[in-house]
């Protein structure tokens, strides 16, 4: 099951993900909070959330944050390192996001962040978040975005899985747009920025990566032409960087009426 792979390789990935300068960044975490309507009132649910970096980072904003993720390590470490940072507002549970433990309207928001490229189904997650939150809560989705044309997606996502088997696929925006629509959300705002990383700290964060390289450099070399999801520059001094797209969707659900008699 593709479930099992993703728990496999995020067990391998958990501590690198944690200190991962890029998963730190103003760009991939600072930004992705600063786009949420935050009140000190308010709670949240951080789904497929890793070692809990966006419910650390949103604990001190709101009223209290629950993290959900597949996989036990990623759960465990997310504890840990809460505990060591003293947030006592942060709670860490292992679940399938794609059927959210909780009942309709716990919360008053729901966000995730590089999630839905491991999702087989990612529409069943977004649906469950729309679920969750509350009428008139927000659900927010940041991932890297894929390519709108096909055969260029195709070359992203063969390299992407030879560095990180537990890859499904990176949605161009427009399809997170549609699987949020279709969820019953409207939208509030979004925003699409590059971003850039070093390859080497992507490409050894994944459990495929070291022994892959060969096939992935060489995969690089037959870029097709045009395509700006996914590309490596390596500069002067032979620091390669990567850049991607990252794209943040933020959603409220409808707020519901009832008719007077």
């Amino acid at each position: 099951m593709h479930q099992d792979t993703i728990r496999r390789e995020f067990a391998h990935q958990s501590s690198a993900f944690n200190v991962s300068p890029f998963m730190r960044s103003a760009e991939a975490l600072t930004g992705l909070i600063d786009f949420l309507p935050l009140a000190d009132d308010q709670r949240w649910l951080d789904v497929a959330c890793g070692p809990g970096l966006v419910a650390r980072a949103l604990a001190p904003c709101v009223r209290s944050v629950d993290g959900v993720d597949l996989t036990s390590a990623m759960i465990d470490l997310a504890t840990s390192e809460a505990r060591r940072e003293a947030i006592t507002n942060a709670r860490f549970s292992v679940g399938d996001v794609t059927a959210l433990k909780w009942s309709d309207g716990e919360f008053d928001g729901a966000v995730t962040r590089f999630s839905l490229h491991h999702i087989p189904l990612p529409e069943r997650c977004v649906e469950e978040m729309a679920r969750v939150v509350r009428s008139g809560g927000f659900v927010a989705i940041g991932d890297h975005l894929g390519a709108r044309d096909r055969a260029d997606g195709d070359w992203h996502e063969t390299i992407e899985r030879l560095r990180d088997p537990s890859h499904w696929a990176c949605l161009p925006l427009a399809m997170v747009q549609g699987m949020a629509e279709r969820a019953g959300l409207m939208r509030e705002g979004e925003k699409v920025v590059p971003f850039a990383l070093e390859f080497d700290e992507w490409l050894n964060r994944g459990s495929g990566g070291p022994a892959a390289r060969p096939l992935i450099e060489r995969a690089l070399r037959d870029r097709p032409n045009g395509v700006e999801s996914f590309r490596v520059e390596v500069d002067g001094s032979g620091v390669a960087t990567l850049h991607l797209m990252y794209g943040i969707t933020l959603w409220r659900k409808p707020v519901l009426t009832v008719a007077s008699g």
